[in-house]
C-alpha cells in the first residue's frame, strides 16, 4: 500500500508536471503565432483580430515584450472577473451551468472536508484498530490509519462516523435542492429571454402511418391541418440523404487534398504526384491536381444525380416530419400532447434546435429503435464487465508483492526509494488512464447506432453510459479487484465467518490508489487541458499545408464543443468519490477539492476564449447531473452501512437505515417540484412570449423565417431563393383551415375537401397534380 510519503512524491510529481503545463500555456499564448489557437472564440465572433506587430518579421512570431511575462497568470484572474450574466450573453447557458457543477463540487465539499478534518481524522488516528484487528496479509499505510479502517471493532467511536454521515447527507441535500431551484429558474429567465429560434415553433412528428392514398408529406399535412387548424403553419418532411451526405463529405476531402497540393505546387513549382492505389500509398503515379479535379467533377455528377434521386423517390422520404406552427403556444400544445388514441404513433416531441439535429439518425425507421436499443444494451454489459481484465491487470501495478511476483528480475530496482513511490504513487493512475483513451468514442458509436436524433441526446445518452462504466469499474473494479482478488490467499486460510470482516476492512486502503488516479487524470488533465497541445498542432500544421482563404482559417481553428459527453461524467466520478470517502478515509477530500477549484478556473477561462458550443439545450442536463449526485450520495450510505457492519457496530448501524430512504425521498421531491422546468414549456410563458412578439413585430413574416429551417444540410446549397410569395407577410389566421385530401374515406376530415392556401411548399407539386384541384 501506498504511504504518506509515496503520495506525497505522487502530489510533488503531479504538480510540478501542472505547474510545468501553466508555464507552457502561459508563454505560448503570449505568442502571435498561437493567437488564434487559445482565443479562437473572439475571432469566430469577428471581436478579435490577427496581433500587429511592427518592425522585425521575429515580432510577428515571437512576443519580445518582457513584461508580459511577468504576467504569466493572470489569465486566472481575468477568467473569474466576467460576471455570470455576461457569461451567459457570450457562451451561452449551457456552458454557465456545466461551469456550475465544478461551483457544486466546492460547495458541497469545502465544509465536508471541514467537518470530516475537525471530527473524524482525530477519531481515526488514535484508534489502533488495524494493530489489533489481527488480519494476516492485510498491507495498511499511513493514510490508512487516518480511515475508518482503524477504529477498533465494536468501539463507540462509530457513533462520531454516523452523526457526520448525517451532516454529510443533509449538507448535501440542501446544497443540491438551492442549485436545482437555481438553475432551473436560470433556465426559465433565459428561455423567456432568448431571441426567436425556429425550434421554439417546431416539433419533430415520427412514426407517421403510412397512407395509400396520400404521400407522407400530404399525410402530415392533412392531419395538423385538421387537428391543429389554428396554429399549423408549415411543414419539411425527413428525407434519407444519407448516400448524399457522404458523397458531399467525401467530395469536400477531395477538395482539401486538391487545395493542399495547388498550394504546394505554388510554393514549388513543381507538379506534386499521388498514386491512385489504396491510402495512396500503392499504384500508378498520376498529375495530384488533374486527379483530384477530375474526382471532383466526377463526385459533382454522382452528388447532382444521387440529389434527384432522393427528392424525386418516395422511397426516400421517412415517416418523420418537422411541423412548424405559428406561434410557440400553438408548438408547445403539440409537443407536449398526445396526439391520437393510438400512442404509438404520431409521436411528437419538442424539435432540436437546427444545428443540433444529427441528420443520419432521422433516417432510421422508428419502429426499429427498441431492437436497436436492445442490442446496445447487451453490448454495453459484456463491455462493461469485460473489462474488468485490463482493470485487474491495472491493479497489479498498484501492489509492489504483485510486481515482485510477475516480475522478480525487478526486485532490486523497485527497492529503490523513489522508483517505489512512483510505482504505487503514479503508475496505477496513469495506466488506467491509458486504457479510457478509446472508450468516449466507442460509447458515442454506439448512441449513434440507437439512434437519437439530436447532438444534445446523444452527448446525454453517452454521458450516462459513461458514468455508469466508471461506475462499475473505476470505482467498483478497483475496489474488487484491488482488495477482495488481490488479498484471496489470504481468504482461502480464514474461516468463512472472516470473509465479511476481510472485505469490510480492505474497502478504505483502496484510497491512496484514488488519491494517485485524481491527481493523474484531475491535475495533471485540467493542467494539459488549458495547455491544448493537441489542437496547437493541428492548428500549424492545416494552417500550413491546407488554409488558403479566411474560411479555411476558421475551420482549421474551430475548437469545438466542451465535449460534455466525456466531461461530465469525469465530474460525477469524484462526486462520487469524495462522498463515498468523506465519513470512510478523509484523506481523500483535499485532492477532490483541489480539482474542483481547478477545474472550474481552468474551464472559465476555456469557456470565455476557446470553446464554441455547438447547440444550445438551456441546461436540460441539469436533471442528469442531480440524479447521480444522489445515486453517489445513496452509494456511500451503503458503503458506511456495511463497513459499520463488519466492524460489529451492531448498535449504531440501524441508525444509518433511514438515511437511503429520505435521500430517495429528497430525490422524488426535487424531481417532482424541479424537473418539469426542464422538460416542459409552460403555456402562459409560451402565450406571453407570443403575444409580445406580436406587439413588438407586427409584420413579422414567420412563414419566412421557419420555411426552410429544417431542410437537409445537403439540399441547402442547391436551394432556390424563397418565393415571392413567401415575401409577403404572413397573415395571422383565427378561422378554421379547409383541408386538402386525396383519401376516399372522409371519416378523419371534419371539413369540406378543397385546397386551401395554406399549403406548404412541400405539397405544392402534390397538389398540382391532384386530379380534384
Amino acid at each position: 500500500m501506498a504511504t504518506l510519503s509515496d503520495i506525497g512524491l505522487a502530489a510533488g510529481i503531479n504538480i510540478l508536471s501542472a505547474f510545468i503545463f501553466f508555464v507552457a500555456f502561459a508563454i505560448l499564448r503570449l505568442q502571435p503565432l498561437n493567437d488564434r489557437v487559445y482565443f479562437p472564440k473572439w475571432y469566430l465572433k469577428g471581436l478579435r483580430t490577427d496581433p500587429v506587430h511592427g518592425g522585425a518579421f521575429v515580432r510577428k512570431i515571437v512576443n519580445l515584450d518582457w513584461r508580459s511575462y511577468i504576467r504569466f497568470l493572470n489569465w486566472m484572474p481575468a477568467a473569474l472577473r466576467m460576471p455570470e450574466p455576461e457569461l451567459i450573453d457570450h457562451a451561452g447557458l449551457d456552458s454557465v451551468v456545466y461551469l456550475r457543477i465544478y461551483l457544486l463540487g466546492l460547495k458541497i465539499f469545502v465544509p465536508i472536508a471541514f467537518l470530516a478534518w475537525a471530527m473524524l481524522v482525530p477519531v481515526n488516528w488514535t484508534s489502533t484498530g488495524l494493530e489489533t484487528a489481527g488480519i494476516k496479509n492485510i498491507t495498511s499505510s499511513d493514510v490508512d490509519k487516518l480511515s475508518v479502517s482503524n477504529v477498533q471493532r465494536g468501539s463507540e467511536r462509530f457513533w462520531s462516523h454516523i452523526v457526520a454521515a448525517y451532516a454529510f447527507t443533509f449538507w448535501t441535500c440542501y446544497i443540491l435542492m438551492r442549485e436545482y431551484e437555481k438553475v432551473a429558474s436560470m433556465r426559465l429567465q433565459f428561455v423567456a429571454a432568448e431571441k426567436r429560434r425556429p425550434d421554439q415553433f417546431s416539433v419533430l412528428v415520427r412514426n407517421i402511418p403510412p397512407d395509400p392514398d396520400e404521400s407522407v408529406s400530404e399525410l402530415v399535412e392533412h392531419f395538423f391541418l385538421v387537428n391543429h387548424p389554428d396554429n399549423y403553419l408549415t411543414h419539411q418532411v425527413v428525407y434519407n440523404a444519407n448516400k448524399l451526405a457522404k458523397l458531399v463529405k467525401k467530395k469536400s476531402k477531395m477538395q482539401n487534398w486538391l487545395v493542399y497540393y495547388q498550394n504546394k505546387f505554388a510554393r514549388t513549382s513543381k507538379k506534386p504526384e499521388v498514386k491512385t492505389g489504396f491510402l495512396g500509398l500503392r499504384g500508378k503515379k498520376v498529375d495530384a491536381i488533374e486527379y483530384y479535379t477530375t474526382e471532383i467533377d466526377k463526385l459533382s455528377k454522382e452528388i447532382a444525380l444521387e440529389r434527384d434521386k432522393v427528392t424525386n423517390d418516395p422511397k426516400s422520404v421517412m415517416p418523420a416530419a418537422f411541423v412548424s406552427f405559428k406561434s410557440r403556444w400553438g408548438a408547445a400544445v403539440c409537443a407536449q400532447t398526445q396526439q391520437t388514441r393510438n400512442p404509438t404513433i404520431w409521436l411528437t416531441e419538442w424539435a432540436p434546435e437546427p444545428r443540433d439535429v444529427y441528420w443520419p439518425n432521422l433516417a432510421i425507421p422508428y419502429v426499429s429503435l427498441t431492437v436497436r436499443r436492445l442490442i446496445i444494451a447487451v453490448a454495453f454489459f459484456f463491455l462493461t464487465f469485460f473489462f474488468m481484465i485490463p482493470i485487474a491487470i491495472v491493479q497489479t501495478l498498484a501492489s509492489l508483492d504483485g510486481i515482485q511476483k510477475a516480475a522478480p528480475w525487478l526486485k532490486p530496482l523497485i527497492r529503490v526509494p523513489i522508483v517505489k513511490s512512483f510505482i504505487q504513487g503514479f503508475l496505477p493512475g496513469i495506466a488506467l488512464k491509458l486504457f479510457l483513451i478509446f472508450l468516449p468514442t466507442i460509447l458515442m458509436m454506439m448512441s449513434k447506432f440507437e439512434g437519437f436524433g439530436s447532438i444534445s441526446s446523444l452527448e446525454r445518452r453517452s454521458a450516462s453510459r459513461y458514468y455508469l462504466f466508471s461506475f462499475v469499474n473505476i470505482f467498483l473494479g478497483n475496489i474488487l479487484t484491488g482488495t477482495a482478488f488481490q488479498q484471496l490467499d489470504s481468504f482461502i486460510h480464514q474461516p468463512a465467518n472472516q470473509y465479511p470482516i476481510t472485505i469490510g476492512t480492505a474497502i478504505p486502503l483502496k484510497a491512496s490508489f484514488f488519491i494517485t488516479y485524481i491527481m493523474v487524470d484531475g491535475w495533471s488533465g485540467i493542467a494539459a487541458e488549458v495547455l491544448m497541445l493537441k489542437p496547437l498542432i493541428i492548428y500549424h500544421l492545416k494552417n500550413f499545408f491546407l488554409v488558403k482563404t479566411e474560411k479555411d482559417r476558421e475551420e482549421a481553428m474551430d475548437p469545438g464543443s466542451i465535449g460534455f459527453n466525456t466531461g461530465e461524467p469525469r465530474i460525477q466520478l469524484y462526486f462520487l468519490l469524495g462522498l463515498v470517502y468523506a465519513a470512510v478515509t478523509p484523506t481523500v477530500l483535499p485532492f477532490i477539492i483541489i480539482f474542483f477549484g481547478l477545474a472550474y478556473v481552468v474551464f472559465r477561462h476555456q469557456m470565455i476564449n476557446v470553446y464554441n458550443q455547438q447547440y444550445e439545450s438551456a441546461a436540460a442536463f441539469w436533471p442528469d447531473v442531480h440524479v447521480r449526485v444522489v445515486i453517489a450520495l445513496i452509494v456511500s450510505q451503503l458503503v458506511l452501512m456495511g463497513l459499520l457492519t463488519t466492524k460489529k457496530a451492531a448498535s449504531s448501524t440501524p441508525f444509518l437505515i433511514v438515511l437511503p430512504i429520505l435521500t430517495i425521498w429528497f430525490h422524488r421531491y426535487c424531481k417532482g417540484r424541479f424537473e418539469s422546468a426542464f422538460v416542459k414549456y409552460p403555456l402562459q410563458e409560451a402565450m406571453m412570449k407570443d403575444t409580445l412578439e406580436k406587439a413588438t413585430d407586427p409584420n413579422l413574416n414567420i412563414k419566412g423565417y421557419l420555411q426552410h429551417a429544417y431542410v437537409h444540410p445537403v439540399f441547402k446549397a442547391s436551394q432556390d431563393d424563397v418565393d415571392e410569395e413567401d415575401a409577403i407577410s404572413l397573415k395571422w389566421e383565427t378561422e378554421s383551415a379547409t383541408v386538402p385530401t386525396k383519401r376516399h374515406s372522409r371519416r378523419n376530415t371534419p371539413l369540406p375537401s378543397r385546397i386551401s392556401g395554406a399549403s406548404s411548399p412541400s405539397m405544392l407539386d402534390g397538389i398540382k397534380n391532384d386530379p380534384e384541384s
